[in-house]
């Protein structure tokens, strides 16, 4: 029974919204970052080393775990602001009733008992009960996984649900519940704590650790055998070998592409792109084919009567007469479901086109309605090509329908000839469909008009014709550019759209995307087409002319079975199912459906088709950015690995000390890594190269012999650096180079003290120059745009700091056993460490 002294809710604007997942403390995400397997070996060693009374190493190696996870919680933060911020700016909207007016407004402002206006296209914005519904369809597959649409009426059905779609129709409903009240909040509740799937690439990179972590566990325990063998000091180098083993991983390489995906999709926001799902961020990079709507996209969606046929004559809407041509003006302005006014400026582009037209008569559809009310209606949908409104004015009525001239002509009996209605002939038709081709033929939208007089219900049979009106949409201006920049980048640029052949065929022949009729496929040649003619067509089409929805999913799957990458523009309904079915699907932002934008991967703030040129380049620069850090940190660990390796082999002194092993790690595998990963390097034009293969390697283009050939280089300095001293001592006593000699002399503390201080501070500082190099492995570091990246520049300041005070500070120096560097030393051991950047110099004078 209910609480009848329970005072009633009360809702404020603004909370209308689905409450996300509980955000994870910073202590919890601290924690999370020590749950892992690396982190228990370093855990280990730490034990290991208080045990042996090791103070020093085991605070550098605490002090690593901590800087480790600090970084993790630091990273994972600023990752989830940056998409926090871009699922604001994805917010659904609503249109909300006012009396008479209806504005446009954040779905998140909505409160019970707002009345809400849908149409199709619209994401339903709360729980709501319906007050008028006309022809509404509702897709509520988000709630009961029915795929088919459910009819919606103001009786037994009579409930809408947040989240879901409407798919046909129109309709008013009272708000009744919102957030996490409405029933796609009672199932938020249940799915709060689902797993975030990972990125294609990220779980590339984790099959890749584990391989990398196998790979270097067995060489950590080959180093330990050989320890044994030759009878070393067995927890010292049982320390060695665990603190090699961590160093040898990248653990913190998911960390860091997490890092770049989510700054790189903060940065597409400054080029008018929104990323959703963040694996698109590195498909776009692969993007061979790209399918776009024409209107809005290729065009301004800026429509303007240009043209009418009216009576048999083809005249400027200027022209027009109130009187004269009534049921023209009055069909258009009627059957029409755009809204006009002052303030408001909202629906179908070609429709807003009629309104404008009608406006400079002064002639106003709710004005219009209020003396011709609409009774009754057959929406429009993409099947049809036209809609019916039927008015009563008084004791009698109209009813017009307006659509495709094909499909209107098909339905015609009759037309309006001199203000009266004669039967049509068939010379009429031809002249009709010769004005249609005209009309078409400079790249002009046609919508028909038809009318019945004196109907009880809204019909499409036995019409009689009134008139045309040809829109004209301008081209984007930037578009041409675009289409030119994609042919550069190895990326072809296919038009698909509902207009006739010789509309779109005009349209792509300004935009060079097509030149020729036979490069253009419509609709119906599709349908007569089997699958096999079908894909022998398709690489040869540039142009899709009077398309279904069908046919666009048919023609995205055709280009994904001949092998391209797809990316698939639209901002429809009826471009949702090839949104979804596109490798990257991109929704406009501005003119969009919630629909298109839900199923899109992508949205474009300002519906220019030329951004998605950006979008690609900056896809494809993220991805080689990431590749860079992949390959810098797997070079880098394998040089220390080969170092260590190598001494131990021979059987002489270890080359670097655990404490070394985990600094290094600590200064390379941070700031530089990511520093690759976020660059923006000016000499590189990556839309003046063909598209990647989505199932490319991340060794591929000559990714693995650049691993081996500077982790090789960098093992071969290093140890050059350890063995100076000595070889400089045996040559100028004039004694043998011999494996007894140089083990003898390093038997001394502080000889070999010396020894590993020179390979500590060459092996660090050799990744630095290596990263600077790795920013671009075919340009000449003298001609990088070294200021473009002050992330490199202060990641290798800082390397260089951390190096100066573990040699130069006494407390450091006691801390890593270290000793202090003369001049002279330095200036030898930089020589040594800018090696990786003499070799990249050479590498590009090489053929």
């Amino acid at each position: 029974m209910a609480d009848k002294n329970k005072e009633p809710a009360v809702y404020k604007r603004g909370c209308n919204v689905l409450e996300e997942e509980r955000h994870k403390s910073v202590f919890a995400s601290f924690l999370e970052q020590l749950n892992s397997p690396l982190i228990y070996i370093l855990m280990v060693a730490s034990v290991i080393s208080l045990f042996l009374k090791e103070y020093s190493d085991m605070a550098i190696i605490v002090a690593v775990i901590l800087v480790n996870s600090v970084i993790g919680v630091i990273q994972e933060g600023k990752a989830q602001k940056a998409l926090e911020a871009l699922k604001k700016m994805t917010s659904p909207k609503a249109l909300l009733k006012e009396g008479d007016k209806i504005r446009e407004v954040p779905a998140g402002e909505l409160i019970p008992g707002d009345i809400v206006c849908l149409e199709a296209g619209r994401q339903i914005p709360a729980d709501i009960e319906l007050i008028t519904a006309v022809n509404l369809k509702v897709e509520e597959a988000a709630l009961t996984g029915e795929s088919v649409p459910v009819l919606k009426d103001t009786g037994r059905n009579k409930k809408a649900f947040m989240s879901t779609t409407v798919t046909y129709g129109r309709g008013e409903g009272v708000v009744t519940s919102i957030g996490m009240d409405t029933e796609i909040g009672k199932i938020a509740k249940m799915i709060q704590n689902a797993p975030m799937e990972k990125t294609p690439l990220q779980k590339r990179l984790a099959d890749l650790g584990k391989i990398l972590s196998v790979v270097s566990v067995i060489l950590c325990v080959l180093l330990f055998l050989i320890a044994v063998l030759q009878k070393r000091d067995v927890m010292e180098m049982l320390i060695t070998a665990i603190s090699l083993a961590v160093a040898a991983v990248p653990e913190g390489l998911p960390a860091i592409v997490t890092m770049v995906l989510a700054l790189s999709v903060s940065r597409m926001v400054k080029v008018n792109t929104i990323v959703k799902r963040l694996p698109s961020v590195e498909t776009l990079g692969c993007v061979s084919v790209v399918c776009s709507d024409k209107t809005g996209t290729l065009t301004q969606n800026r429509m303007t009567v240009s043209r009418c046929l009216v009576d048999g004559r083809i005249c400027s809407p200027s022209t027009l007469k109130i009187q004269r041509d009534r049921h023209f003006l009055y069909g258009f302005t009627l059957c029409n479901d755009a809204e006009l006014s002052s303030e408001t400026r909202l629906g179908d582009p070609t429709e807003l086109a009629l309104l404008d037209m009608a406006a400079s008569f002064g002639l106003y559809r709710h004005e219009l309605e209020r003396r011709l009310p609409r009774k009754d209606e057959i929406s429009f949908d993409s099947k049809r090509k036209m809609m019916t409104t039927l008015h009563r004015e008084g004791k009698s009525s109209v009813s017009y329908t307006k659509g495709s001239p094909d499909e209107i002509l098909q339905r015609c009996r009759y037309i309006l000839s001199g203000g009266q209605v004669v039967p049509m002939s068939q010379r009429d038709r031809t002249e009709i469909k010769s004005v249609l081709k005209q009309f078409t033929g400079d790249a002009l939208r046609v919508l028909a008009l038809g009318m019945q007089m004196d109907v009880e219900k809204a019909r499409e049979k036995e019409l009689v014709f009134v008139g045309m009106a040809g829109m004209a949409d301008p081209v984007r201006p930037e578009a041409a550019g675009a289409v030119s920049e994609f042919r550069k980048a190895g990326v072809k640029t296919v038009m698909i759209t509902g207009d006739r052949e010789d509309t779109a065929f005009a349209i792509a022949k300004e935009l060079h995307i097509a030149s020729r009729m036979e490069e253009c496929l419509s609709g119906e040649e599709m349908e007569k087409m089997d699958d096999g003619e079908f894909a022998r067509r398709i690489p040869k089409v540039r142009v899709f002319a009077h398309v279904s929805p069908e046919h666009k999913v048919r023609i995205v799957s055709g280009f994904k079975a001949a092998g391209e990458i797809v990316a698939m523009t639209g901002d429809g309904v009826n471009d949702a199912p090839s949104l979804k079915s596109a490798d990257v699907g991109i929704a406009m932002g501005m003119a969009g459906t919630d629909v298109a934008k839900n199923a899109a991967d992508i949205v474009l703030t300002d519906d220019n088709f030329a951004t998605i040129t950006k979008a690609i380049a900056q896809g494809r620069s993220i991805y080689e950015n990431i590749k860079k850090s992949v390959l810098f940190l797997l070079s880098s660990n394998f040089g220390e690995i080969i170092t260590m390796l190598a001494a131990i082999a021979l059987g002489l002194a270890s080359p670097l000390k655990p404490s070394h092993i985990l600094w290094i790690n600590l200064i390379t595998d941070s700031l530089p890594a990511l520093a690759l990963g976020v660059d923006v390097n000016g000499n590189k034009n990556y839309m003046r190269r063909p598209p990647r293969s989505k199932n490319e390697s991340l060794f591929a283009g000559g990714g693995l012999s650049c691993t081996i050939l500077y982790g090789l280089l960098i093992a071969i300095i290093s140890t050059t650096a350890f063995l100076q001293l000595p070889l400089t001592f045996l040559s100028s006593a004039g004694m043998p180079v011999t494996l007894g000699n140089l083990r003898g002399l390093m038997a001394d503390p502080a000889l070999l003290s010396r020894c590993q201080t020179y390979a500590f501070t060459v092996l660090g500082i050799s990744q630095l120059f290596h990263a600077i190099g790795m920013r671009d492995v075919e340009t000449s570091v003298f001609r990088m745009k070294h200021f473009n990246n002050k992330l490199m520049i202060a990641a290798f300041a800082i390397g260089i700091g951390l190096q100066l005070l573990v040699t130069e500070v006494p407390y450091f120096i006691g801390v890593f056993g270290t000793c202090s560097l003369a001049l002279q030393e330095w200036i030898l051991l930089l020589i040594l460490s800018a090696m990786p950047v003499l070799a990249h110099e050479v590498l590009i004078l090489l053929p």
